[in-house]
């Protein structure tokens, strides 16, 4: 029988004989010895470290003030008052107040906090229509599916904004006051421009309608179950922070990754004395707006004045992993030091 032109057997699956396939390219190998992984151990047992001691006094370089006023002040009657559901349309106001020790220089966030209320689950998560959000008209009245059962209200009007997220926005609300001695001076807190850029100018739109106002925008539409105000009345101070691109809505759309978190609710403006170089030291008062019930979950609610760095805020997660990691190499690199020395030099000597 004749054979065949082409290549059969195991000899069809050989590479070519090039040094590429063949694996025969120059190339450099490390030899792992004593006298180079130790050093290069200590050698980055002591980067961390350094790493973790700037990180550290970075942060705690940053002032915090930090309280909880969920049942403070007179605030223990709202709490009392919210235990009830058939209380949710009714208003209530409290007073707490605090006393901040050190100035606090510079720049000043304002943030309210929860506790133990957990915006990373995923059904939580995806109760949203971002369509709706950024301004389709399709979708402002026929909301996506994924906001059931928070998509249409008793009277069968669709939700705007729909969703579980939307619909548990927190909504108390603040004014700060600084006792000085010359009165009770109110604290002004500028309380737009605390969202991201894409946020408000591409992710969260209002729909468009020519020659129309917010509010026929908005007719023909139900505010969320849990919502005092229709989300075109969210802000009644300033008509042009209002429906979608509502800050305080943006930033608490925005879910939280831990069941702890704060979000921003103002920047103190320092154009006036005595609030040109921060908040000073002295007596302060919150009145609160108290709205939002924590008892659902068990949570807590709380306010924090902190200043910032280029790093954040006073969050000591990453100084101390560093600190933790450099510790580790550290005795890593003694326990290896450790046995070579009993037993990798002296079996070097033997050999020699």
């Amino acid at each position: 029988m004749g054979k065949g032109k082409g290549k059969s057997g195991p000899l069809a699956r050989r590479p070519d004989n090039s040094a590429f396939k063949q694996q025969r390219l120059p190339a450099w190998s490390p030899m792992l010895t004593a006298n180079t992984v130790l050093p290069f151990f200590y050698f980055m047992a002591l980067i961390c470290m350094l790493l973790g001691v700037w990180l550290l006094l970075t942060v705690q370089s940053t002032q915090e003030v930090k309280m909880d006023y969920t049942e403070a002040g007179t605030c223990d009657k709202c709490f009392e008052k919210r235990k009830n559901a058939s209380n949710a349309a009714q208003t209530c106001s409290c007073t707490v107040g605090f006393n901040i020790k050190k100035a606090l220089k510079g720049d000043v966030f304002f943030y309210y906090g929860l506790q133990n209320f957990h915006q990373n689950l995923r059904r939580y998560m995806d109760s949203r229509d971002d369509a709706q959000m950024v301004g389709k008209k399709r979708n402002l009245k026929n909301p996506s599916s994924y906001c059931k059962p928070f998509n249409m209200d008793q009277k069968g009007l669709p939700i705007a904004p729909c969703g579980a997220v939307a619909n548990s926005i927190f909504n108390d609300s603040f004014t700060l006051h600084y006792l000085g001695s010359g009165g009770p001076v109110q604290v002004p807190l500028l309380r737009k421009g605390i969202t991201w850029y894409t946020d408000k100018n591409v992710k969260y739109r209002n729909p468009t309608t020519e020659n129309m106002t917010l509010v026929q925008v908005f007719n023909g539409t139900a505010r969320p179950l849990y919502w005092q105000k229709p989300v075109y009345e969210l802000d009644l101070l300033d008509s042009t922070n209002n429906g979608f691109i509502n800050d305080d809505l943006i930033v608490w759309m925005r879910e939280a990754a831990f069941p702890n978190f704060k979000k921003l609710y103002g920047v103190l403006y320092r154009a006036n004395k005595p609030f040109t170089n921060g908040l000073p030291a002295g007596n302060y008062s919150i009145d609160i707006s108290y709205n939002f019930p924590v008892q659902y979950f068990q949570g807590r609610k709380e306010v924090v004045l902190t200043t910032l760095t280029w790093f954040g805020g006073q969050n000591h997660f990453l100084p101390v992993a560093y600190l933790v990691t450099s510790c580790l190499i550290l005795l890593i690199a003694v326990v290896l030091t450790v046995a070579w020395y009993k037993f990798g030099k002296n079996r070097k000597s033997m050999d020699e």
